[in-house]
């Protein structure tokens, strides 16, 4: 789990996620959940927990993604502590935050991935999100 610059924002993986201490411990209040491939998280009554099942390829439905962006957008513009998750934390978090970055902030979708910094984010699925604006 790693945070991004000085946000409100975590990127993580689904071990991660499921580390109901760790995650508290950095003082995280909301997971969202992107892995379709693992299970649920069973989060304490105190996290909020939003799980959005989506794809590392394209074929996810655009209302899918558009809701995972924007709560991820409303979060950040809230300032919420948020871990986003997904199964090796590596394409579907880094590609969820860098749109919804880039929708709180108002800039290209390709500076919001600068800014979350590293990844392998699929193409298909980086196509997908940045034909949702």
């Amino acid at each position: 789990m790693r945070r991004v610059a000085d946000l409100p924002l975590w990127i993580g993986t689904a071990r991660d996620a499921r580390d109901i201490r760790g995650v508290l411990d950095a003082g995280i209040e909301a997971i969202v959940d992107l892995a379709m491939d693992e299970p649920p998280v069973q989060p304490t009554r105190e996290l909020v927990y939003l799980r959005f099942p989506i794809v590392d390829n394209e074929g996810n439905p655009r209302w899918l993604l558009r809701m995972a962006m924007e709560a991820v957008a409303g979060l950040l513009r809230d300032g919420v502590p948020t871990l986003i998750a997904c199964s090796a934390g590596a394409s579907r978090s880094p590609a969820v935050a860098a749109v919804a970055l880039a929708r709180w902030k108002g800039i290209p979708p390709d500076d919001g991935l600068r800014m979350i910094g590293r990844g392998d984010v699929s193409v298909s699925l980086w196509r997908e999100l940045c034909g949702l604006s």
